[in-house]
Parts: structure tokens; C-alpha cells; sequence
């Protein structure tokens, strides 16, 4: 057995001991040794801890979960408390095996979040975190591999930036004089103005939206950081991408169709309804105040995006990254741009960023003489 795989088992060794099976007691160091029962997590706490985290986050979870445990039974192993050894296998295995919709294996990403999917669970059933050592080297010889194949995979994909000469593409087809080119208008500028998540941006409702001197305040609640952030929207200096004009003539828009309160950004069809019924296979669905999705606000990006001709990958957080590089790139402050978009601190994904920006303004090979 080499050393690698000594460590591996000795780490093995030491995190399959089941709290269950033993006994509730004071060791002579002093030491509490736990029961079952002080391991124990209810069903209301695990779907209390489960509600904490983003919904898609906790959807690509449960898909995750369920392939590792079916992946358990099919391979003979223990998927909760798993040992240091299988997770090492069962990385191993996404790295060989195919994904049905891509026919190739799973990108680094998606083994990472797959990975982080496990070891959270193990948490929330009140067991101790599965050792990655193994899985980690497995998933990072991948990767190499991946970086040497220049396998598209290798790099993460991360969404297109929407600075504002896109927005303003975006928007240029866009129909204002109806309701739906309203919302469309003010979804996006204010999306941008916010650097909100497509989830928080369709959680604001009518009364977090105040006018001010400077235009208006809207407060958004951030999930990541779990604080409700007040954002002031300020005037833009082009009529066609400014904020709070087309933020204005939206309100306006609802309250002459009888909407004053409730969901700020809602359903609106062909032909102007404001939240038409929604039935799939008979059954009523969608919220009944109309409300949109973070999947059909991300959709709405995505769809001026493709009609203005942009090439890239757009999605909903498009705007949220170009808030953070346009801000950048105008030479503001990184601790205000956080601040502003509700990033935690130290946020890796702001650094990823800013670093479009900063490493060619940064440049070491500025004025050294080339």
C-alpha cells in the first residue's frame, strides 16, 4: 500500500466511528464523547438548515445527492458516513463516465459543487465531514488532464458581463410603449443599478420601491449576506438605459392597471395581461399575484441578449457581473462595489471580477520599457 493510500485509510479509520453506538460519557481528559441522541437531527431542523440555502443551490443539491447515494448502492459502500475511500471512487467515476445530456464527463465544477453537495449533507445529518484528501488529488489530476486535453471544460464557464454598450443593444429592440417593454426596460436597468441576483431582484415587491430626490430607493433583502441592502438608483445620463426613467414609467404602467401593491416585477402575455392563469396538465401553477421566477427574469435577459445579436453566454447574472467589472473599470472603490451588490467579504467571485479589469490596468509590464 502506498503512502497516499495509507493516509487514506488511517483518515478513514478515524471518521467511521458511529456516534450512535456509543455511550454518553465524561473521559478521564475531561472529553464529552456524544450519543446517538445529541447526534440527532429532526426533520424540521434539516429542512429549516436546507431552506438556508438558494433554491437552485438546494435543487442541484438533491439531484446530487441522490446520484451519490444511488452510486453507493450500485457500488456495495456506505453513502452517509461515507469513508475517505469511496469518496475518492465515486470522484474518480465523474471523471470517466458520461453524462446522458452531454455524453462527456462532468465539468470540474459540477464535481466540486457534487462534492460540496456530500459533505454538506453529512453535516446536516449531524456526522462528521467526509475526508477529501483522495477525491481532492483524483478531482485536481482531472483537471490537469482536462488543462492538457485544452478540453473546453478545463476553464469554468462564467456568465458574459452585460456593460452598459450591451444594455444598451439589449434594449434598443425593445417595445416601451407596452407593458411587457416596460417591465422587460426596467428589469434589466435595475438589475444592473442593483447588481441584484435574478432571485432577489423578482423578490422585491411594490412598497420596497421609494422615490427619492436622487430617484429612488429600493431595498433588496441578500440572501448571501442576509441583510436587507437600501440601493440608491440614481438618474442615468442616456434617457435610454437610465434607471429611474424606466423604472418610473413601469410603476406608472401598473398603477394605470390597477397594480399598487404586491410583486414589483410580474407575468405580463402578448397581450399585455398582468399575471395570466398558468396551468400545466390541469393543475393550476405559478404564483397567483403573479409574480415571476428568477428563471423567467434570467430568461427575459437572456432573450434580448440573443435578439440584439451578442455573442457570449448570458444568463441572469450577466448584470450582476457587469455592475461589478463596468463599476471597476470606472475606478470605484472594490470595498464600495461589495457593499453595493451585497458580496460577502473577501468574495472570491468579485476578486474573478474585478481581475478582468484590474489585471490589464495593473499590468506589471506597464511602463517598464518595452
Amino acid at each position: 500500500m502506498g503512502e497516499t493510500a495509507r493516509q487514506l485509510a488511517v483518515a478513514a479509520a478515524d471518521e467511521v466511528v458511529d456516534a450512535e453506538l456509543v455511550d454518553d460519557r465524561t473521559t478521564g481528559a475531561g472529553v464529552v464523547v456524544h450519543t446517538g441522541r445529541d447526534r440527532h437531527l429532526s426533520p424540521e431542523t434539516v429542512a429549516a438548515i436546507e431552506a438556508s440555502v438558494a433554491t437552485s443551490t438546494r435543487r442541484a443539491y438533491g439531484a446530487d445527492r441522490q446520484a451519490f447515494t444511488d452510486w453507493c448502492e450500485r457500488e456495495g459502500r456506505t453513502a452517509v458516513p461515507a469513508s475517505a475511500e469511496t469518496m475518492a471512487e465515486w470522484v474518480r467515476d465523474l471523471t470517466v463516465t458520461p453524462r446522458p445530456r452531454t455524453n462527456r464527463p462532468a465539468a470540474p465544477s459540477t464535481i466540486e459543487r457534487a462534492m460540496s453537495a456530500v459533505s454538506s449533507w453529512h453535516e446536516e445529518q449531524g456526522r462528521p465531514k467526509p475526508n477529501m484528501r483522495g477525491a481532492r488529488a483524483v478531482l485536481n489530476a482531472y483537471k490537469d488532464r482536462l488543462a492538457q486535453e485544452k478540453a473546453e471544460a478545463a476553464q469554468a464557464r462564467q456568465a458574459t458581463a452585460a456593460l452598459p454598450p450591451q444594455i444598451r443593444a439589449m434594449l434598443a429592440g425593445v417595445d416601451r410603449a407596452t407593458l411587457a417593454g416596460k417591465r422587460n426596460a426596467a428589469l434589466v436597468l435595475l438589475g444592473f443599478a442593483t447588481a441584484a441576483r435574478v432571485s432577489e431582484l423578482v423578490a422585491l415587491d411594490l412598497a420596497s420601491v421609494t422615490e427619492a430626490e436622487h430617484g429612488y430607493d429600493v431595498t433588496l433583502y441578500r440572501k448571501k449576506v442576509r441583510k436587507h441592502t437600501p440601493n440608491p438608483i440614481l438618474y442615468g445620463t442616456d434617457p435610454a438605459t437610465c434607471p429611474v426613467r424606466a423604472l418610473r414609467a413601469y410603476l406608472a404602467a401598473l398603477a394605470a392597471a390597477g397594480r399598487t401593491e404586491g410583486p414589483l416585477f410580474v407575468r405580463v402575455d402578448r397581450w399585455d395581461r398582468i399575471a395570466p392563469p398558468l396551468t400545466r396538465g390541469g393543475r393550476t401553477i405559478g404564483d397567483p399575484a403573479g409574480r415571476m421566477t428568477a428563471e423567467a427574469a434570467a430568461e427575459v435577459i437572456e432573450r434580448l441578449a440573443v435578439a440584439a445579436g451578442l455573442s457570449g453566454d448570458w444568463s441572469g447574472h450577466s448584470l450582476r457581473r457587469g455592475f461589478a467589472t463596468a463599476a471597476r473599470a470606472a475606478g470605484h472603490d472594490p470595498l464600495e462595489i461589495a457593499r453595493a451588490g451585497g458580496w460577502v467579504d473577501g468574495s472570491r467571485v468579485l476578486a474573478r471580477y474585478m481581475d478582468d479589469v484590474d489585471r490589464v490596468k495593473n499590468s506589471p509590464l506597464i511602463g517598464i520599457g518595452l
